[in-house]
């Protein structure tokens, strides 16, 4: 099982798999993981696998979501069990093959592609958040505001952007491509703190 969650608080204690893409959690039925409780939305949080593990978000719920007791504002990469509250429901993460990525041994990430000075300032601008925020998967900045910081145009930074998805294996086209690309950058070594 690549990872699942581990469900407290509402029942008897189930696991939930995480064999998509993406998991929601609410109170509405339709969910893949239903969470039946007033104090829950009916779409409440967005559990999302990136190259680079699972994250977690709030969807604009009335109550919030906290991971290891703290709220998540923006996305935010779980690790192997972390503890998340929605509600009454107390979720433990588990990720058997991202355990193992902190022991030695483990198969490092592929080199970043070569890239153009602008592209790499591009990444620089994009991966921002992910660098200066300390928090793991927030969300990049809009393509008018790459323009404005690179002081170029808004086809200028979507003809970059497009380089970049294909230098960095990114082929569908869904609106988390932008936060992918940042995820990969960072991951690869593309971009780090030191600029």
């Amino acid at each position: 099982m690549e990872g699942y969650f581990e469900v407290h608080g509402v029942g008897s204690v189930r696991l939930v798999p995480l064999t998509a893409a993406a998991l929601t959690i609410g109170r509405a039925p339709g969910n893949e993981l239903t969470v039946d409780s007033k104090l829950v939305s009916r779409l409440h949080a967005l559990v999302e696998r990136f190259p680079s593990g699972w994250t977690i978000r709030d969807l604009g719920s009335t109550n919030g979501t906290t991971v290891n007791g703290g709220p998540v504002r923006q996305a935010r990469l779980l690790r192997d069990g972390d503890r998340v509250e929605i509600g009454p429901a107390r979720l433990v993460f588990h990720a058997p093959s991202l355990a193992g990525t902190r022991t030695v041994g483990v198969e490092p990430p592929p080199a970043p592609p070569a890239l153009t000075r602008r592209e790499r300032e591009l990444l620089e601008v994009l991966c921002g958040p992910y660098l200066v925020g300390g928090t793991p998967f927030p969300e990049p900045p809009a393509t008018r505001a790459l323009a404005t910081a690179l002081g170029v145009s808004e086809s200028a930074v979507k003809k970059h952007l497009a380089h970049l998805y294909d230098k960095f294996g990114l082929v569908t086209n869904d609106d988390r491509r932008r936060s992918r690309l940042a995820g990969e950058a960072v991951r690869r070594g593309a971009v780090s703190p030191a600029g």
